[in-house]
């Protein structure tokens, strides 16, 4: 067992990575391969760290199970409701349906207002977060959406 003292940083990365295996599980709808899954979870990992340090947290929280551990299993497995979820909004359903059939809380449609809203407050840019919230608010189609994120321009890492 581990512990971890940085409970702020804990509880948004229990939080945050549902919205990030939404995009993973959209991309996986749309027909993405495992780079575009890779990539999605190491950028989102680094969206979620940006915010957290920039709300006070500890930056290896994030690097550690409760940040990327969290993450990739929930980014990776069959089991995560946010995932199946996010590959039946790639697939064309919409948000209430993909709900629907995965029957039971899908925490990353609850988590994203306040992603988005923490992300404007503390002026964090979130480029995977934003994508979803344009995808599930209907503003951009799935496809279009990761397109557009997928196509940014090149950025030093």
């Amino acid at each position: 067992m581990y512990t971890n003292t940085d409970r702020r940083g804990v509880e948004l990365g229990g939080a945050v990575k549902n919205v990030i295996a939404l995009a993973v599980g959209i991309a996986m709808g749309l027909d993405y391969g495992d780079n575009a899954k890779a990539a999605l979870i190491t950028r989102g990992n680094a969206e979620l760290a940006r915010l957290g340090v920039a709300m006070g947290c500890k930056a290896e929280t994030f690097a550690g199970l409760s940040g990327m551990g969290d993450l990739i299993v929930t980014c990776t497995s069959m089991h995560s409701r946010n995932l199946h979820a996010g590959m039946l909004i790639g697939r064309g359903k919409d948000v209430e349906t993909a709900k629907k059939e995965v029957g039971q809380v899908v925490e990353g449609i609850n988590a994203l207002p306040a992603a988005c809203k923490l992300a404007k407050k503390y002026k964090v840019e979130m480029p995977i977060v934003n994508a979803v919230d344009d995808i599930l608010s209907g503003r951009l189609a799935a496809r279009d959406a990761l397109a557009t994120m997928m196509g940014r321009q090149l950025k030093q890492e």
